[in-house]
C-alpha cells in the first residue's frame, strides 16, 4: 500500500470535490464513504475499482469507509456471497473495522419512512401488475400515464400497506409506489416502486418480513442513517440521483451527496453479475473462482496479487465517462508485480527426453540458480544436473526454419545455469515417426554457461533433470472470450467463448525445489510465464499449477506504439 504522502498526490474529480468540501468545512470536515455490494454474487474486477476508490479516498482524507450489504432482495441473496465479499475485500488489503452494516438492519426504519410518505400523500398502493406498470410508465420519448389507483386516500393506502406487511396478499398483488410525476422526462421519477411483496425468507431476517424495499428506496436512506458524506456510485446511477435526492428531501433527513464515476469495462470479458452467473450455472466455467473468471476469487486463484490489482485500479484512474480498458493493462500490472516478487524456477510443460552421451551415468551435479535477478536478497538455489534431462519439445526442430536458433541436429545451445550441449542424434518412434529422444554431447569446460574460448551460442534453454524432476499438472488458462466486446451485436455473448481458454497438461516436469510448494505460491517458470499453485486441487501428492499470465507483454508494445505516435 502506498504511504499517505504518496496518496495525497493523487488527483481526480472525486478527490477534488472532497478536498473542496474539507476546505469549506462541509460536514464538519468529515469524510465517510461506503462500499455497498448486493450479496447476490461474487465480486469482480469492476468492484475492485469501487473498493479501492471508496476505501482509498476515505483513508487518504482521514475518514472511514463502511461496508454495507444492500440486502433487500431475498430471492438472490445468500450468506455465501456475504462471506465471499468480506474475504475479497480483506484480500485486497482493506478493513472496515466495526463498520459492517446491512440494509436489512434498517428495515423497521425504512418501513416507518414509507408510512410517513403515505401519510404525507407522497406514496400510494398500486394494484397494477408489473407488466401493466411497465406499460403505464411510458418511454424515454413519451410520458407515462397515471395509475387508476394513484388517488387512493391516505387512510386506504395506509390500511393496504399494513395488510401487505402482515402477509394478507400474494406475491405481485400490490406494490407501494412513490407519488412523484408520471410526465417527468426522467423515467426514474415516474412513480417508482418502493416496496413489493415477496414471501421469501431473508438470509438475516428470516421470515419476519414479506414485503421488501427496492434498492432505490433503500440506498439513499441507508447512506443517511450511516452519516455518509460522499456516496460514490457508478455512472448508471446518475439518472437515479434526482430520486435519491427526492426521498431524502421529502423525509427531511440528513442528505449525503451522491457522486457518480465511470464504471470499469474490460476487453475480452463481461462484468455483469447476471451474465457471470449464467457462465457458472451453464457449466461454461468450473465456478465463481474459475481462474478464467474476472471475479476477485478467480483472479486470486489464478495467481493475481492484491498489489497488482490495486496498481491497476490506480493506473486506470477515476473518470466521469465510461470507456473500455484493454485487458492487456491488467495483465501488465500483474506481470510487473510478479517480476519483482516471484521466484524463478524451471519447468518443462511438453517434455522431450535428452541423453548426454559423454556425461557420467552415475553423476549428479548441484548447480547454482538465481532465484530472482530483480531481488538479490532472494539468493540462489541448487538445481540437479544429470545425464538424462527433459527440455521443451518446441525447443527442438529436426529441420529448423529460418531464425530458429534453438536445438537442432549438429547445433550447440546453452543449458540454463549448466553447460553447452550439441545435438548428435535423433531417436524416433518407428510407427509414428515422432521424435522421442535426443542424444547430445556436452562441453565440460562450459560449466555455468560460459565458454572459456569466448565462443557464443544464440539460444539458452531451460530444462529439468529427469531423475529428480517432479511430475505436475499445469493448466494453461487464456482469455475467456475471443472477441474484445462479447456483448457487441445481437448474438448471445456465449457465442464468443474461447474454446481454447483452458488447456490441461498432465505430463509436465518441474524442478525438485518445488516439492512441498504450498497452495497459492507463485513462481515464474523461466521462459514460460507466471504460474500459481492451485488453491483447491493441488496437494502434496499431486502438484497443480495455474498459468497466471504469459511473459508476452502486449501492453508494453501498446505503450511503445502510443509514445512513438506522440513523438
Amino acid at each position: 500500500m502506498k504511504n499517505e504522502k504518496e496518496s495525497a498526490t493523487r488527483s481526480d474529480f472525486i478527490r477534488d470535490i472532497i478536498k473542496e468540501d474539507i476546505k469549506k468545512n462541509k460536514n464538519d470536515g468529515r469524510v465517510i464513504t461506503r462500499f455497498p455490494p448486493e450479496p447476490n454474487g461474487y465480486l469482480h474486477i469492476g468492484h475492485a475499482k469501487a473498493i479501492c476508490l471508496n476505501f482509498g479516498a476515505a483513508k487518504e482524507f482521514g475518514g472511514h469507509c463502511n461496508l454495507r450489504f444492500d440486502d433487500s432482495n431475498p430471492i438472490k441473496e445468500k450468506e455465501e456471497y456475504v462471506e465471499s465479499i468480506k474475504k475479497d475485500i480483506r484480500w485486497l488489503g482493506y478493513n472496515w473495522g466495526d463498520r459492517e452494516c446491512f440494509a436489512s438492519d434498517y428495515f423497521e426504519q425504512l418501513y416507518e419512512w414509507a408510512v410517513q410518505l403515505i401519510k404525507d400523500g407522497k406514496a400510494y398502493i398500486d394494484d397494477l401488475s408489473a407488466e401493466e406498470i411497465r406499460e403505464y410508465r411510458g418511454t424515454l420519448t413519451a410520458p407515462g400515464k397515471e395509475s387508476p389507483y394513484r388517488n387512493r386516500s391516505v387512510k386506504e393506502n395506509f390500511d393496504l400497506f399494513e395488510r401487505m406487511k402482515t402477509g394478507e396478499f400474494p406475491d405481485g398483488a400490490r406494490v407501494l409506489r412513490a407519488k412523484i410525476d408520471m410526465a417527468s422526462p426522467n423515467i426514474n421519477m415516474r412513480d417508482p416502486v418502493m416496496y413489493r411483496i415477496l414471501h421469501k425468507p431473508h438470509h438475516r431476517q428470516g421470515d419476519k418480513w414479506c414485503i421488501y424495499p427496492t434498492y432505490d428506496f433503500t440506498h439513499g436512506q441507508s447512506d443517511s442513517k450511516e452519516g455518509v458524506t460522499h456516496s460514490l456510485c457508478s455512472i448508471e446511477f446518475e439518472d437515479h440521483r434526482p430520486l435519491y435526492d427526492w426521498f431524502l428531501e421529502k423525509l427531511h433527513v440528513y442528505h449525503p451527496q451522491q457522486i457518480e464515476f465511470a464504471r470499469l469495462n474490460l476487453s475480452y470479458t463481461v462484468l455483469s453479475k447476471r451474465k457471470l452467473m449464467q457462465l457458472v450455472s451453464g457449466g461454461d466455467v468450473s465456478g465463481w473462482d474459475d481462474p478464467r473468471m474476472p471475479t476477485l476469487s478467480g483472479l486470486r486463484r489464478s495467481g493475481y496479487t492484491p498489489e497488482s490489482i490495486r496498481a491497476f485500479c490506480e493506473r486506470i484512474g477515476v473518470a466521469k465517462r465510461d470507456s473500455v480498458v484493454d485487458i492487456a493493462l491488467l495483465e501488465y500490472c500483474v506481470r510487473e508485480d510478479l517480476n519483482k516478487r516471484a521466484p524463478r524456477v524451471m519447468a518443462v510443460l511438453h517434455p522431450l527426453r535428452v541423453v548426454i552421451d559423454n556425461y557420467p551415468e552415475d553423476q549428479v551435479e548441484d548447480l547454482d540458480a538465481i532465484n530472482n535477478p530483480e531481488d538479490p536478497d532472494m539468493g540462489i538455489r541448487k538445481v540437479p544436473f544429470s545425464r538424462v534431462l527433459y527440455i521443451e519439445r518446441d525447443d527442438f526442430r529436426e529441420e529448423p526454419p529460418k531464425k530458429f536458433y534453438r536445438l537442432a541436429p549438429g547445433r550447440e545451445v546453452r543449458m540454463r545455469y549448466a553447460y553447452f550441449i550439441t545435438c548428435v542424434d535423433v531417436v524416433k518412434d518407428e510407427k509414428t515417426g515422432k521424435v522421442v529422444e535426443l542424444h547430445c554431447t556436452y562441453d565440460p569446460a562450459t560449466r555455468g554457461g560460459n565458454a572459456p574460448d569466448g565462443r557464443k551460442v544464440k539460444s539458452t534453454l531451460h530444462w529439468v533433470s529427469a531423475a529428480q524432476a517432479i511430475e505436475a499438472e499445469v493448466r494453461l488458462y487464456d482469455r475467456l472470450f475471443v472477441k474484445p466486446n462479447p456483448l457487441e451485436g445481437k448474438e448471445d455473448f456465449k457465442t464468443y467463448l474461447n474454446p481454447k481458454s483452458l488447456e490441461t497438461l498432465t505430463s509436465c516436469r518441474v524442478e525438485p525445489s518445488l516439492k512441498g510448494a504450498r497452495q497459492g505460491n507463485r513462481y515464474q517458470f523461466e521462459r514460460l510465464g507466471y504460474f500459481c499453485v492451485d488453491s483447491i486441487d493441488s496437494t502434496d501428492e499431486k502438484l497443480v499449477f495455474n498459468r497466471t499470465v504469459s511473459l508476452r507483454d502486449q501492453w508494453a508494445k501498446i505503450e511503445k506504439s502510443m509514445k512513438a505516435g506522440n513523438g
